[in-house]
């Protein structure tokens, strides 16, 4: 009953934000800010084909006036529409369009995660290095780049910037998880990662599993051809 009544509440108020952005965006329809609240919003609650409408909407508008930076912005929570319905080209189009200083770190993200999401684990790295060198301390930077080097076998550079992570962000799972099974493969006490990992997100821990359970066969096959 109580978990009902949360998520009602939550509902609720989840209306009434979408209801203010929309007033905000009536009272002041040259303000960027709102159009790209409300898009990045209807994205977060699944409602992508309104949000997709808005952007597109927005950017006419900001478009019309020749408004470099207000596009950027709203090119970029497109991009990031794009890259959660899975329309990974798409979003790596308009990520590249970006010019804003203020947002080329996080374009660079976002084109590294989309080039992992196509599997390209050399430009993903590319792409995350040119983020790094705006945000060194930015921890999904430096997992981004982590993991693509974990794709490619490169796994004592990949433990880096898991390290580099974990010294100041130790509650993130999905670090501990990736640097235990850095340290399996490299042959280091790798338990207390794994442990950590179970501990902060159980759900995120179990889907994982399978992998580990992989590349623990892998290393016993390779072990036994080295004997």
């Amino acid at each position: 009953m109580a978990e009902k009544e949360f998520r009602e509440e939550k509902k609720k108020e989840t209306e009434k934000l979408v209801h203010k952005l929309i007033q905000a965006i009536d009272e002041h329809p040259d303000k960027v800010n709102n159009y790209y609240d409300l898009g990045s919003l209807l994205t977060r609650l699944n409602d992508y084909t309104q949000a997709e409408e808005l952007f597109m909407k927005a950017l006419g508008i900001f478009e019309a006036k020749n408004d470099r930076e207000a596009q950027d912005l709203l090119n970029y929570g497109l991009g990031n529409l794009y890259y959660e319905v899975g329309k990974v080209n798409r979003a790596i189009e308009l990520y590249n369009k970006i010019e804003d200083g203020k947002l080329k770190a996080d374009a660079y993200l976002m084109l590294a995660q989309s080039y992992m999401k196509k599997g390209q684990h050399k430009q993903a790295v590319a792409y995350g290095l040119t983020a790094h060198e705006l945000r060194k301390e930015d921890p999904a930077i430096n997992q981004v780049i982590g993991d693509s080097l974990l794709a490619l076998g490169e796994f004592t550079k990949a433990k880096e910037y898991y390290d580099a992570i974990l010294k100041r962000h130790p509650g993130r799972a999905d670090t501990q998880f990736n640097r235990g099974i850095v340290a399996m493969v490299l042959g280091e006490p790798y338990k207390d990662y794994l442990a950590q990992a179970k501990q902060l997100d159980l759900n995120y821990y179990q889907k994982s599993e399978q992998r580990l359970a992989d590349i623990e066969k892998t290393l016993q096959k390779t072990q036994g051809k080295n004997n």
